[in-house]
Formats: C-alpha cells, sequence, structure tokens
C-alpha cells in the first residue's frame, strides 16, 4: 500500500496520550463576504465548451474465455499399502498372500521394516490421544451418515438477458446432448402484435442480426454473446429440438403454421406448412416421436386439433386427430379442448399425452387409425389448463403433472384412481421439472416469482428450500448431468443455479426406497380403486335387486287388481242375512203387520212429544219458601 502513496502516518508525543477534552462556551461567529466590485470587474464571459482530455495511457481492449476447473480437496484413508504388481491379481486372495510370504523371505524385507516402522513410531507418538490403529464404528453400515450434514443450497451462476428491449417473453430452455455447454433459448415477441407497437432495441447490434423474432443458442461460459441465432419473419410461439438428432428442429407460428429448421445453418426455416394445412389457431404444444429417421413429431394447438407431420413433406399432415373428451366416429370441433402441451417418451413408442386448457389429460395411440383408437383415455385432473407434463426419468411410468394451484405425482398402473401424491399450494403454478440426478427431488414455480425445490423422502408438506424472485417462473429444466438447474422468469431473463452436492447426488438407497414409495402408493391406489370398484358393484346389484323387488310388486298388484275385477264380475253367493230378508220382502202379510208396527211406534212418539207436564210444589218446598222470606 505504501508504494501506491495511499498510507498517511500520523505522530503523535507519548505524553499527549489520555488527555481529557476541555469544552468552552462562546457566542456563534457569524461571517459577511461583501461583494467586491473590484472582482467583479474582472470576470470573463465565455460561452460553455466541453473539452476533453486525456493524460493517462492507451490500453487495447482484449477479451479472454477459460474454462471452469472444478477443484476438490479430500483426505485419505490407506489400509493396505498400493500393488504395483502386475502378474498378482488383487482380487485373488491366494495369490496375494503366495506374494506376500514371498517378500517376507527375501532378506531385505526385515530392514525396511524397521525403517518404516521408526517413522511410524515418531508418527503415532505426535498422536497419542487416541488409538489409531482401532477401527471404530465398524459394525454400521458406510452410507449410514451420509448425508446427515448435507448442505441444501443452490448459488447463481450466471444470468442471460435478452438482447432486445423491452424484453421479449422467454418460453422454454433446450440443453443440447452433443455439446454440454451449449443451450437454446426460444423467445417469442407477442407484443409486436399489439396496435400500438413500437420497435424495440437491439442492444447487440454487431451481432448480426436484426430481427425481433430470432431466438440464440448460447454458451455457458459467455453470459453476454450468443454462440448463433435461427430467425423467423412471424412471431414464434414454441420450438423443440430434437433428442435423437439435434440437427433437426421445429417450432409453432402464432398464425398456426409449423416450421422446420437446420440447427447446423443460421437463418430462417428450411420448410414451411402452408397456411391451408395448419392450425386455425396459434401453435402451443411440440413433441418429437420416435420414428427411423427422426423425421416426425405432433404438434397441438388452442383449436383443439393435433396433427402429425413429417419434416420431410410438409404440404399436409400425416394424420390428425381433435382432443375430444368422448370421440365419435365424426368429430366435433365445439366439442375440442385446446391443447397446452405435449409429451412423449421414447421408451414408450406406442403412447403419447395431451395436456388441454380445460385440465383433461388425454392419452394417444400413436397406431390408431379412428378417433376411437387414438384417443384411448381421458382424464380430468385440473380445473384450470395444464401447464406442463414430465415423467420421472428414473421411474418412467410416474409423471408430474403441474397446472392451476396444484402438483400431482401420476402412475401410469392406476389409471382411474386419485393422484400418488397431491400438493396444494397458495399461488398459481406454471412450471415443474423432475431432477436429473436425483429420483426423489423435483422443483416447481408459481407466478408470485417463489421457486421451490421438493424433496419426496424428507417432506411430503412443504419444500425443503424455497428461492425468491421478483418475477413469475415460467419454465425450469435440468441440466443432463443434475448440476445447474436453468430458470426463466417473465422479464425475459435465464438463470442458471448451480445446487450443492446434497441435492444433485443421490445415495446408494435413495432409488430403492423411491421404489418402494411408489409401488406403495400404487397398491394403495389399486385397493382404492378396487374398494370403488366394489361399492359400484354393490350399488348395481342394490339397484338391480330394487328394480326386480319393484316389478315384482308391480306384478303381484296387477294380479290382485285381475282377479278383484274378475271377483266382481262373477255372481256372488248370498248369506244367511241375505237369504232372510229376502224371504220377509216377498211375504206381504208380514211386510203389511211391520209397516202397521211402525205407523203405530210413530204416533206414540208424536203423542209423548205434544204431552205437557205441570210442575207443582210440594208442601215440604212450600214450607221451605215460607221459612227464607
Amino acid at each position: 500500500m505504501g508504494t501506491l502513496g495511499n498510507q498517511f502516518i500520523l505522530s503523535r508525543e507519548r505524553r499527549r496520550f489520555g488527555r481529557q477534552c476541555l469544552f468552552t462556551d462562546r457566542n456563534e461567529m457569524i461571517l459577511s463576504v461583501q461583494p467586491s466590485g473590484r472582482l467583479r470587474l474582472k470576470y470573463i464571459l465565455r460561452n460553455p465548451i466541453n473539452e476533453r482530455t486525456q493524460l493517462s495511457e492507451q490500453y487495447a481492449a482484449s477479451s479472454a474465455l477459460t474454462h471452469n476447473v472444478t477443484l476438490d480437496s479430500h483426505g485419505l484413508n490407506h489400509y493396505e499399502g498400493g500393488w504395483n504388481v502386475k502378474e498378482v491379481n488383487l482380487l485373488d486372495e491366494e495369490s496375494t498372500m503366495r506374494y506376500r510370504k514371498k517378500v517376507e523371505r527375501d532378506d531385505s524385507w526385515g530392514i525396511e521394516v524397521n525403517n518404516l516402522m521408526r517413522e511410524a513410531i515418531d508418527i503415532s507418538s505426535a498422536n497419542n490421544a487416541i488409538n489409531i490403529y482401532e477401527d471404530f464404528f465398524v459394525d454400521l453400515p458406510s452410507d449410514l451418515g451420509h448425508g446427515i450434514s448435507m448442505r441444501i443450497a443452490a448459488r447463481l451462476l450466471y444470468v442471460f438477458h435478452d438482447l432486445w428491449i423491452p424484453s421479449r417473453q422467454l418460453k422454454t430452455c433446450e440443453w443440447l446432448n452433443n455439446d454440454p455447454n451449449l443451450f437454446v433459448l426460444f423467445f417469442t415477441n407477442p407484443m409486436s402484435l399489439t396496435p400500438g407497437y413500437t420497435k424495440q432495441l437491439n442492444t447487440l447490434p454487431d451481432f448480426g442480426n436484426d430481427n425481433p423474432n430470432a431466438f440464440y443458442v448460447w454458451n455457458l461460459d459467455d453470459a453476454t454473446r450468443p454462440v448463433w441465432h435461427y430467425d423467423a419473419m412471424r412471431v414464434v410461439r414454441i420450438a423443440k429440438v430434437c433428442m435423437r438428432d439435434e440437427s433437426y428442429m421445429v417450432g409453432g407460428l402464432q398464425e398456426g403454421q409449423v416450421g422446420f429448421w437446420q440447427t447446423d445453418s443460421q437463418g430462417g426455416p428450411k420448410s414451411m406448412c402452408p397456411l391451408e394445412a395448419c392450425h386455425r389457431e396459434a401453435t402451443t404444444a411440440i413433441c418429437w416421436v420416435h420414428s427411423k429417421l427422426n423425421t416426425e413429431f405432433y404438434s397441438g394447438s388452442l383449436d383443439g386439433s393435433i396433427k402429425y407431420w413429417d419434416t420431410r413433406n410438409l404440404l399436409m399432415p400425416v394424420h390428425e386427430v381433435l382432443a375430444e373428451p368422448d370421440p365419435q366416429s365424426v368429430q366435433n370441433r365445439q366439442n375440442a379442448h385446446g391443447v397446452t402441451f405435449l409429451e412423449f417418451e421414447y421408451t414408450i413408442p406406442v403412447r403419447y399425452m395431451i395436456c388441454t386448457d380445460m385440465g383433461y389429460l388425454f392419452v394417444g395411440n400413436r397406431k390408431g387409425t379412428t378417433p376411437q383408437e387414438t384417443i384411448v383415455a381421458a382424464y380430468q385432473i385440473c380445473v384450470g389448463p395444464i401447464r406442463c407434463i414430465m415423467r420421472n426419468p428414473f421411474f418412467v411410468k410416474n409423471f408430474l403433472v403441474v397446472g392451476d394451484w396444484r402438483v400431482r405425482i401420476w402412475s401410469e398402473e392406476v389409471k382411474n384412481c386419485p393422484s400418488t401424491f397431491y400438493i396444494r399450494r397458495p399461488n398459481q403454478v406454471l412450471s415443474g421439472a423432475w431432477s436429473t440426478g436425483r429420483c426423489s427431488l423435483f422443483c416447481i414455480g408459481d407466478d408470485k416469482g417463489n421457486l421451490e425445490f421438493w424433496d419426496l423422502l424428507m417432506s411430503h408438506t412443504r419444500p425443503i428450500l424455497t428461492i425468491k424472485y421478483k418475477y413469475a417462473v415460467t419454465h425450469l429444466v435440468f441440466k443432463p448431468d443434475g448440476c445447474l438447474l436453468t430458470v426463466s422468469l417473465a422479464n425475459g431473463d435465464c438463470l442458471m443455479l448451480r445446487l450443492e452436492e446434497g441435492m444433485r447426488t443421490a445415495t446408494v438407497k435413495e432409488k430403492s426406497l423411491m421404489m418402494s414409495m411408489f409401488e406403495r402408493e400404487i397398491q394403495r391406489c389399486k385397493l382404492l380403486e378396487a374398494r370403488e370398484e366394489e361399492m359400484k358393484l354393490k350399488k348395481r346389484l342394490t339397484t338391480i335387486f330394487m328394480e326386480e323387488e319393484r316389478k315384482s310388486r308391480e306384478k303381484l298388484e296387477a294380479k290382485k287388481k285381475k282377479g278383484q275385477a274378475k271377483r266382481e264380475m262373477e255372481p256372488k253367493a248370498e248369506d244367511e242375512a241375505t237369504i232372510f230378508l229376502r224371504m220377509i220382502e216377498s211375504d206381504v202379510e208380514f211386510s203389511k203387520a211391520l209397516l202397521e208396527f211402525n205407523e203405530a211406534m210413530e204416533n206414540i212418539t208424536l203423542q209423548r212429544a205434544k204431552r205437557t207436564f205441570d210442575m207443582q210444589r210440594t208442601v215440604f218446598e212450600t214450607n221451605q219458601f215460607v221459612s227464607q222470606e
């Protein structure tokens, strides 16, 4: 520091150290400087002049791109010396034992052992606090303590910005398999379709690209300048690079068209489908499928159509089907759901998955020719649109479904049962991805900028790590080795996060634990499905029994009514009272006598009604009345 001249030494006598500070009180001091006319006459008026001066030396600007080197520092425990004898098999115990005995019979062996013992005794004397010759915790497994004190964190390495201001919307990011340091960022520019669109500013005009619809290939070690670019005359909504052959890339446009690019050459698309064969709305989903020449892919749109293309001939699609929950032989476009995501796994070459904006998940069959054969099944998973779906890299039959406010993990072995794992978040989830390094780790991003890491072996109720960003997290993807995570934000920035050792490497038993967990959950779902089928069967049998009972009751009532009507039509048998009454009615003399008797009884009743009663007091009542007066 002294050579640079930024050092100052203050000298002070020893006897002045520690003196008491003395303060005095006095009135304020006011300084007044009057203007001077003599100085005013010396003032010279001049026009403003900007002049640059450069007194330092000129240096040439240069840039250097170096490769990152990962270093590690750890200790080694030599249980036994190294074997440098080629003719001895280290895994054969008998051969190593014979070689040891041969060396021990040598005369120089004792001298060498004595020399080594002196050095070992000196070292052990300096470390005599513990017994270094004893093996501690031998009975415990070697991987028991691994991961107990592991650090769970993600460190930001690079930030890749869009070359245009204002920034465009970043849709997806894809890593290239040929070069692990190269990746493609796909941008879309929906602002150019608005009526009041103003031309964007290119921050890197010397790159040789002045197209606001272009997307770029970047190098991981250089975040200032892309490697090369691809152009498009219209707005590109989504693009995908073929996993099996990285020289092929297809993209979907805002007008519903699909285009084909050659990744080994820059510029625009090599071929484009015509408007009469494209989708009616914007192309929102693309997935490559297995083929001999790696030239076939599916495209989906918000108009509800899924088209099967071949890059060798984009004039007409090979096959087309509508995403209907109940497909018919003659499909109706009004019943179709808009496609938001397409997924295909190369290890399952027959099936592919279709996600819609109505929360439905369709399972498609590539060998189907009719709509009923192509759309195998339809499941309603979410209330809103399904954002993305991704299979577990280690267990491909289990896949992650992200939509609305929920995250679900489904299994293909259980079709009609609720999801194996169910996670509900307070904010709308926009993206999700499985880790390629650990089978139990996945991450999700929401519209509030929260990036959450979940480990199914640690917790099912809360994330193990949460990182907050200012903008919404729109897309997530792990590097194939699992060390880096690519985070796409709504403002057009792409962040590279480096995960700690505990989040990118798996333990020995992690895969077996996840397998047993998935099997247990699948078994539980199968039991629930069997119980549901049992309840449905019981309900169906109960309904059938009640229907049969109702039918039998109706038959019995109809039989009763029929018998009653028959009885009414048949002549009735007379009883004794009826016969006696008929005999009386037939006897004229008896009827006449009975009539006279009835008339006599009526006369007696009338005479009794006309009779008057005279109320007279007795002697006793008269005397009593007089005494009271």
